[in-house]
């Protein structure tokens, strides 16, 4: 295994097929619907006219088995050392602590990056999660109670942080 960073033109549609077996099968996203390949240009379009990194693990063959990311929080001048990170395995190789390290490597990029906070946005049935983003630092800071519905229920969304010593001298506007 190791990790790259990812492109849309060799990464696309891996990333695509692991978010749409958890949009399908989960409530690790609150979509309702498949995402399309178009949705991917769009995506990648942001993440690179920002400069947000999208961190891979990728097998000996070149099979992507996860990824990472992290994105805008809010888009309002003053949260620009904020950001939301996300995380996601492929099915198949979830367990075998991949997702420990993409968090790792998303956590390092963002130090490099002069990021502040780290924020995750998880479902709050999803214990795997919660334990590992409180493993790696993370603290538990408010759940909104039923944000979501999917599957026939009420979601509760619980919001994880992790604060960076960065950016040593951080600066208004």
């Amino acid at each position: 295994m190791r990790l790259i960073s990812c492109t849309e033109e060799a990464h696309s549609a891996a990333i695509l097929a692991i978010l749409n077996e958890a949009i399908v099968t989960s409530t690790a996203l609150y979509d309702y619907k498949p995402r399309t390949a178009e949705n991917m240009v769009t995506w990648f379009a942001t993440k690179r006219a920002n400069g947000f990194p999208v961190i891979g693990a990728e097998d000996d063959s070149g099979k992507l088995l996860g990824f990472a990311s992290y994105g805008t929080f809010r888009a309002f001048p003053a949260y620009k050392y904020t950001v939301e990170h996300s995380v996601y395995v492929d099915s198949a190789h979830r367990g075998a602590g991949l997702g420990r390290t993409l968090m790792e490597a998303i956590i390092e990029e963002a130090v490099k990056r002069d990021v502040h906070v780290m924020v995750g946005a998880i479902d709050a049935a999803n214990a795997g999660s919660i334990a590992l983003h409180e493993r790696l630092g993370f603290e538990h800071s408010g759940t909104v109670r039923q944000a979501g519905f999917k599957f026939g229920r009420w979601l509760d969304v619980a919001f994880y942080q992790r604060i960076l010593a960065t950016p040593l001298n951080p600066v208004d506007g």
